[in-house]
């Protein structure tokens, strides 16, 4: 997720000592082993990165997709029924589990599982220029792979299947791929970054905050969604967690080994599950837009938030402190979002008709 405005922070330079000859050229060709397909990013020149929680591994595979086709309009009604009529299946045996944008081409990426439980199949699907969807081929491509050095077993169900948490979501910055999920760990909640073309991960930084909802400190609460978001000049990252505080990390505090207490800037309501977020500006300001699973789509303003006072007492109620949000009412049902260009998002919207994944523009 949340592909198209990461790697712009970053003058050319940052990115002298990694041509695309030489990432490639570091690169094994082959298959790639997925166990699963779960969060996506892009990294530069049409790299997808894939979280495979299951095997707790991290999949860099080179799409070769680096033209654009022009068309930015994506309309597809029902795409799962469509996803599920091409994969030789009905909707209800399939999950979309991420969207992402390929920067470079504007194409649309989804990952998906084809059956459920720890049995299904992982399927990587594309938009094509004609505006119907594909397959992406795993068959002999350049890929890369890491495997995560402290995840959680595999095994449990429900919210005991921390492995599933293992990658909660990823990001790619400054020839970096920044990974949220859980670790084994006594500070469960962890934050990594592992450079690209990859070597060995470490074990991440363990990460605490304070749940405004809750009234206490938690490291056990994994990021659920975050983008990189730039404060006062110095890159950060801004994570929402379940029910539903909005923190930040400066990226810096992010070192091997360490533990670093985050700022809540926002507690936006409790009993609510963030899904997915951009960033964006929009006449002169910056936003940030939250899709939840009960609170709709939040479009939050982020000029001031460096003088956001720290929460540090619980808020009662369910009530809302902090940063503050409005709810965009012609936003329902989004399970995903992700930055198309800088006036448009590609949502993927549920209904009792089934799922659209569509262009729409930015609030």
């Amino acid at each position: 997720m949340k592909s198209s405005e990461l790697w712009r922070w970053c003058a050319v330079g940052c990115f002298a000592m990694l041509s695309a000859t030489s990432v490639m050229a570091e690169m094994q060709q082959g298959k790639p082993d997925l166990k699963s397909a779960g969060p996506l990013t892009f990294g530069r020149e049409g790299v997808l990165f894939v979280g495979d929680t299951a095997s707790a591994a991290l999949f860099a595979i080179d799409t070769k997709d680096q033209t654009s086709s022009g068309n930015k309009t994506v309309k597809l009604e029902k795409v799962d029924q469509q996803i599920a009529a091409m994969l030789g299946t009905t909707a209800d045996d399939i999950l979309i589990n991420d969207v992402a944008v390929n920067p470079e081409s504007g194409r649309v990426y989804l990952s998906v599982s084809l059956g459920r439980g720890p049995d299904a199949t992982p399927v990587i699907l594309r938009t094509k220029a004609d505006g119907g969807l594909e397959v992406m081929s795993l068959e002999d491509v350049s890929f890369d792979q890491v495997a995560i050095p402290n995840a959680p077993a595999a095994g449990g169900s429900g919210r005991n299947d921390k492995r599933s948490q293992s990658i909660t979501d990823l990001a790619f910055i400054d020839g970096k791929v920044i990974i949220a999920g859980l670790s084994n760990e006594e500070f469960e909640s962890n934050l990594r970054s592992v450079r690209f073309p990859f070597s060995d991960a470490d074990d991440g930084t363990a990460v605490e905050i304070y749940h405004g909802a809750h009234g206490a400190y938690e490291t056990r609460s994994p990021v659920r969604t975050f983008v990189p978001f730039m404060i006062d000049d110095q890159p950060h990252l801004l994570a929402a967690y379940t029910c539903t505080p909005l923190v930040k990390f400066p990226i810096s505090d992010l070192t091997k080994g360490e533990k670093v207490l985050g700022t809540t800037v926002a507690e936006l309501g409790n009993r609510n599950r963030p899904i997915d977020m951009i960033v964006y500006k929009k006449n002169g300001k910056n936003y940030l837009l939250l899709a939840n699973n009960a609170r709709g789509v939040m479009k939050i303003a982020t000029d001031d938030i460096q003088n956001v006072e720290p929460i540090t007492d619980r808020v009662e109620g369910g009530g809302t402190a902090g940063l503050q949000y409005d709810t965009i009412e012609g936003m329902t049902g989004v399970e995903q979002l992700d930055k198309l260009d800088d006036g448009h998002a590609i949502v993927l919207v549920s209904s009792d008709a089934g799922k659209d994944l569509q262009t729409v523009e930015l609030p």
